[in-house]
C-alpha cells in the first residue's frame, strides 16, 4: 500500500499539467486486481453507511495518507528519489497530530469533500475546465461553513464521499477487468463528462441520507 501510494504521488506530479487528472484516475482504476477491488468496495460500504460510528479512525487514516503524500512529494521536490522513508515520517506525524485536532480534521475533510463534489459538478456540465478551481473553491467554502456550523454534517459528508469513491473505484475495476465491459466503461469514463461525477454524487447523497437516519435513531451516539 505504501509503494502504491508513493507511486500515485509520483504520477500526480507528472500529471500536474492536467487540470482534471482523468487519465491518472483511470489508471488507478484499471490497475486494481479482483481482491483489491472487492476490498475497496467492502470498506467503502462501511464508510458509506457506518462512517459516523468510526469517523475518528477514518480521520486518522485520511491524515496519515495525506502525510504520506506530502512526505513523498517533499522528498521528490527537495531531495530526489522515491521518498518512502520521508513519506512514512510524514504519515506518522499527520496521524499523531490528527488525534488532538479531531474536530478541525473533520471540518477540513468535509470542506475537501465539498470542493471535490463541486468541481465534479463543474466538470459534468462541461464548463470551462481552466476555471474549475472556481467551482471547487465554492464547494470548499460551502463545505467548510457547513462543517463548522453543523459538525455532524461534516462527518456524514466526508465519510459518505470517501465510501462512495471506494465503491465506485472498486466497482468500475470489476466491470473493466472481470466482466468483459472494458470498452463500454472506458467510453463512458472518457466520452461522457457526467459519468464519473454522477457515479460519485449519487452514492454520496444516499450515504448522507442513510447516516442521518442512523444517527437520529441512535440516542447514545454523540460527537
Amino acid at each position: 500500500m505504501l509503494a502504491q501510494a508513493a507511486g500515485a504521488a509520483d504520477e500526480s506530479t507528472q500529471a500536474a499539467g492536467a487540470i482534471v487528472p482523468i487519465d491518472l484516475i483511470w489508471k488507478q482504476i484499471t490497475s486494481l486486481g479482483r481482491l483489491e477491488a472487492l476490498t475497496f468496495m467492502s470498506f467503502g460500504v462501511v464508510c458509506l453507511f457506518y462512517g459516523w460510528r468510526v469517523f475518528k479512525i477514518l480521520v486518522t487514516i485520511s491524515f496519515a495518507l495525506i502525510g504520506l503524500s506530502v512526505g513523498v512529494l517533499t522528498n521528490q521536490r527537495l531531495i530526489g528519489g522515491n521518498g518512502v522513508w520521508l513519506g512514512i515520517i510524514g504519515m506518522v506525524l499527520f496521524a499523531v497530530f490528527s488525534v488532538p485536532m479531531m474536530r478541525w480534521g473533520v471540518s477540513i475533510l468535509g470542506a475537501a469533500a465539498g470542493g471535490i463534489l463541486a468541481g465534479g459538478i463543474w466538470y459534468a456540465f462541461k464548463l470551462p475546465e481552466q476555471y474549475i478551481w472556481a467551482g471547487a473553491l465554492a464547494g470548499v467554502i460551502a463545505g467548510g461553513m457547513i462543517s463548522f456550523i453543523i459538525f455532524k454534517i461534516a462527518i456524514m459528508l466526508f465519510t459518505s464521499f470517501g465510501g462512495s469513491a471506494l465503491i465506485v473505484v472498486g466497482f468500475l475495476a470489476i466491470l473493466y477487468r472481470h466482466l468483459q465491459m472494458a470498452d463500454r466503461i472506458e467510453e463512458l469514463f472518457f466520452q461522457r463528462s457526467w459519468f464519473l461525477p454522477v457515479a460519485l454524487l449519487v452514492p454520496t447523497a444516499i450515504g448522507v441520507f442513510v447516516q442521518n437516519r442512523f444517527i437520529k435513531g441512535s440516542k447514545d451516539w454523540a460527537v
